[in-house]
């Protein structure tokens, strides 16, 4: 069980500085090819997705950058184009893949086991998926205590595992024919680490994974890789992975942008639409209790009370980032946040999310408000993975590096500035990241302000 921390943390200020709109973006020439660490559930449903959409079997429901539109100029203008139109993005043909896991199973096999997707969509595409076939992972029992598997590296210390995986990324490469990569991670949830000094700089790191530190994480480890690579990373867990100085230094000198933490699917996704309209209306909130229950690998993972810890942190600060008690303590001060989840086979990967939530209104009388998610983790989560590799890539060909705040809209718990405090509320999330495709177009941002219609 999770309480609610005490207080989100204060809001220092930050410089800002002006941007203008990057004129060197290259064109998306070429295959992209997306590396996944972690080839269960997600990755095996992002994948197949992206195969049936390419046979013309499927739509890419739920993926931004392939059915979203972004309007350009006023409203009476009538603009707007979709976004995969409108920017030089990777197309679907020319998406290749390679992944890492710690089973053996081919990508048709490991779907077949994940139960997401149906057997008859699975047959169609079942010689495309069976080409893809996992690499020896790099994997640490006490990072991910409740599995285990065959499919492992083996190596004289962290560094020369890091060396392993680099390896891989340059013969994948070589042999995709890949001209451009990006890196997602799909893997398990770790068990909770803060940073140490290990973390604090690149030349700190490598002498930690030399001397096999126990504070360097297998994800930390791929990311590393990835990064010394020239590689963007998305860190689709709630670990810790690039959200560290030395990741952070990585990035920026090989100009690899980063970007996470922990993929905006199911329960966390509904805090994030309903909790801004509870603020906007000004209701105040007493309590909101949340449980799930879910029996996928995921769910198995988090059954393990280290690995749920570091969850817990990812989906507990949403409501405090949100609804800002320090500022609207009449509302929100010392409301009661608790969060479950609860491993329970049978659901498999259709995850059942419980919230019961107590608000207040007009002379303080009380209100309810209950919602029951019966959602599908994985499907939520495969467009989510498309759209980051596909504007990772676009961000790398812009010039930009470091960590990429303007995707914060696909995370529960988005990296920032080390100053800044995250931006939770989806819809300033969407239109940042709108305004910053936008921005890289030379296209005028758009306020809503809408003055000038009344002048």
């Amino acid at each position: 069980m999770a309480i609610r921390p005490k207080s989100a943390k204060s809001r220092p200020r930050v410089e800002v500085k002006e941007r203008k709109p990057s004129s060197n973006q290259q064109p998306a020439k070429g295959k992209l090819g997306i590396m996944i660490p972690g080839m269960g559930a997600v990755a095996t449903t992002f994948v197949a997705g992206v195969e049936a959409i390419r046979k013309g079997i499927a739509k890419p429901i739920g993926s931004l950058t392939q059915m979203g539109t972004v309007r350009l100029g006023k409203r009476t203008e009538g603009r707007s184009p979709k976004i995969k139109e409108f920017l030089p993005l990777a197309g679907l043909d020319d998406l290749v893949f390679t992944g890492w896991d710690i089973f053996e199973d081919d990508m048709y096999a490991a779907a077949t086991k994940a139960g997401v997707l149906d057997r008859y969509l699975l047959e169609q595409i079942k010689p495309f998926l069976e080409t893809v076939q996992p690499r020896k992972a790099v994997f640490d029992h006490n990072y991910v205590k409740r599995i285990d598997g065959p499919n492992v590296k083996r190596g004289k210390n962290k560094m020369d595992l890091a060396e392993q995986l680099r390896d891989d990324i340059r013969e994948f490469k070589k042999s995709s024919g890949a001209t451009r990569l990006v890196t997602i991670w799909c893997g398990s949830t770790e068990t909770f680490i803060e940073p140490t000094a290990a973390h604090q700089s690149v030349k700190a790191f490598e002498k930690a994974l030399t001397q096999n530190d126990e504070n360097i994480a297998p994800s930390m480890i791929y990311a590393y890789a990835a990064l010394s690579e020239g590689i963007p990373f998305a860190n689709g867990a709630p670990n810790l992975t690039v959200d560290i100085p030395a990741m952070l230094e990585l990035s920026k000198a090989n100009e690899a942008p980063i970007c996470g933490k922990d993929f905006k699917t199911g329960q966390t996704l509904m805090k994030t639409i309903l909790a801004p309209g509870l603020k906007s209306r000004m209701l105040g909130l007493h309590g909101w209790y949340s449980t799930n229950i879910l029996g996928n690998r995921d769910g198995e993972v988090l059954d393990d009370p280290e690995s749920f810890k570091t969850k817990e942190e990812s989906k507990l600060s949403v409501l405090e980032y949100i609804l800002q008690p320090d500022v609207y303590p009449q509302l929100y001060k010392d409301f009661s946040h608790v969060v479950r989840i609860n491993y329970y086979p049978p659901r498999g990967d259709n995850k059942e999310g419980w919230d019961n939530i107590d608000i207040f209104g007009w002379l303080g009388y009380k209100m309810q408000i209950k919602i029951d998610f019966l959602c599908r983790d994985s499907i939520l989560a495969a467009p989510i993975v498309l759209d980051l590799a596909l504007f990772l890539d676009l961000a790398q060909r812009t010039g930009m590096k470091g960590v990429q705040e303007w995707l914060s809209f696909y995370f529960k718990s988005p990296m920032t500035a080390p100053t800044l405090y995250p931006e939770h509320d989806i819809f300033i999330q969407l239109m940042k990241l709108k305004n910053t495709l936008r921005h890289l177009r030379g296209e005028d941002l758009i306020t809503h302000l809408g003055l000038e219609y009344y002048d």
